[in-house]
């Protein structure tokens, strides 16, 4: 059975130390953006890094996360967009300081559940709403983001993926969707509190644990 789990950076060296302490890891793997720890009992742990390779690779015995540990906890600068019915968050972290931002709260009513001809001016109106969030976050994205792609690593996106979708589908903007990377953010509407919280979300690392019995 195999079963995946998130942990951030700042908490990574911690559970891998009671994963070897639980399992005896006797080989770690390392392989593109992952390293591969292997228990003495069969059980292992694949464990996957959201921004670039790791500039170790190959195979070394017993338990060896110094790489991992060093790649994973490295400073970025990134981008970030978060965007829900309710807001928008933008913004460029260098490290965990966020550096620039914009945050803007707007309007978007529920979906009308009565028939009718008000239906139809309700579902308008919403159309409206919605576009109009999309055209401001695609704006501020382009102010904030855009003149600051080239020294980025990643541009990391959360929220509502229906709308996020509908903000990368901006011309301008194509350039930020290509270099959109790591995991797609749950957050709640975005305030300033979720943006500056959202950098530590960003460097999570992704785990599949493996019982031994399944592994071949």
């Amino acid at each position: 059975m195999t079963r995946r789990i998130q942990v951030s950076s700042t908490r990574l060296e911690r559970w891998l130390s009671g994963f070897h302490d639980r399992h005896q890891i006797v080989k770690s793997v390392y392989y593109g953006n992952g390293v591969k720890f292997l228990g003495i009992n069969g059980d292992e742990a694949s464990v996957e890094v959201p921004y670039g390779a790791i500039p170790v690779q190959g195979e070394r015995d017993g338990f060896a996360p110094e790489p991992l540990l060093s790649h994973a906890s490295r400073s970025l600068r990134l981008g970030m967009v978060l965007v829900r019915l309710g807001g928008y968050a933008v913004g460029v972290f260098d490290g965990p300081t966020l550096v620039v931002s914009k945050v803007d709260s707007r309007l978007v009513h529920g979906r009308h559940k009565k028939g009718g001809s008000s239906s139809g001016r309700f579902a308008r109106r919403r159309e409206n709403e919605v576009r109009q969030l999309v055209n401001a976050a695609a704006d501020t994205t382009a102010r904030v983001v855009l003149p600051r792609l080239a020294s980025l690593e990643a541009v990391v996106v959360g929220g509502d993926r229906a709308a996020v979708a509908q903000v990368l589908a901006d011309k301008r903007l194509s350039a930020c969707a290509a270099l959109v990377r790591g995991p797609f953010l749950s957050v709640p509407d975005p305030k300033l509190r979720i943006l500056q919280e959202s950098y530590e979300k960003a460097l999570a690392v992704t785990i599949d644990i493996r019982d031994g019995q399944t592994v071949r």
